[in-house]
């Protein structure tokens, strides 16, 4: 299905920068990530969790993951070493199973000539370098901001404020592309516009599907995307671009 319209007309040349969210949004990663978790789960004798409780776990980084892998009441000293654990198994099997969504390096690759293009994850940076440059994606990117380049992560909108700053490009004119409340919230928090793509797991009605807090839950339903983008191929086509990366009215490459 096309893009739906947004409510108001959007001044798609306004547009100056593309940020993406990574998992979920450029690539599939449930199983490399169900397969860490299993890991450091298996080294405390716990039962392994299906690949959809553990997608249901992810999005607000690393530490926040394991935590909800843990058995209720797991301490700071626990949480600690079970992060430990949980980091080196997925360095192990990061690009194992890891793939781009269908038409995510037409998309990037249509888009690239035209928009400074970057992605802003609460995975860290490294690791984030590291899966882009192993798919083949990074040479499409200007800019990488994982959930440890700062002490902040999404949904503060401090990441996406600096790619304004790396990419000379204002947050307003920054479009914030992913799949979950906390890329809308972030998009909010920084005044940027946002579109929400519906490739991928399945979503709630809402914006999303990993767990938020009833008010952030709440705030998300809230939050109106510019697009709902059902293919990567949507998203060209919203700003006036054909997959060649030409003109869709005049031809003229961007």
């Amino acid at each position: 299905m096309p893009p739906e319209p947004p409510a108001a007309p959007v001044a798609v040349e306004t547009i100056g920068g593309i940020v993406f969210d990574l998992d979920g949004t450029l690539i599939d990663s449930r199983r490399d990530i169900a397969s860490a978790v299993n890991g450091m789960r298996a080294e405390r004798d716990l039962a392994p969790l299906t690949v959809n409780e553990v997608s249901g776990m992810v999005g607000e980084g690393a530490r926040m993951l394991v935590r909800r892998a843990l058995p209720p009441g797991a301490g700071k000293d626990e949480i600690k070493e079970a992060l430990a654990s949980y980091l080196a198994h997925y360095a192990e099997v990061c690009l194992k199973l890891t793939r781009p969504y269908p038409g995510i390096a037409a998309m990037l690759a249509t888009l690239a000539p035209t928009y400074a293009l970057a992605v802003l994850s609460n995975k860290g940076e490294a690791l984030s370098r590291r899966i882009l440059q192993g798919l083949g994606l990074d040479r499409y990117l200007r800019e990488v901001v994982g959930g440890d380049t700062l002490p902040t992560r999404k949904p503060n909108p401090g990441g996406l404020f600096l790619l304004a700053d790396r990419l000379a490009v204002p947050a307003p004119r920054l479009l914030l592309v992913g799949d979950t409340w906390i890329d809308a919230e972030t998009a909010q928090a920084a005044g940027a516009p946002f579109a929400l793509t519906l490739w991928g797991e399945a979503h709630a009605e809402a914006v999303g599907n990993a767990p938020a807090p009833a008010a952030a839950g709440e705030a998300a339903i809230a939050i109106s995307p510019r697009w709902r983008l059902a293919q990567p191929s949507d998203l060209p086509a919203a700003l006036g671009l054909s997959e060649n990366g030409e003109d869709a009215e005049t031809g003229d490459r961007g």
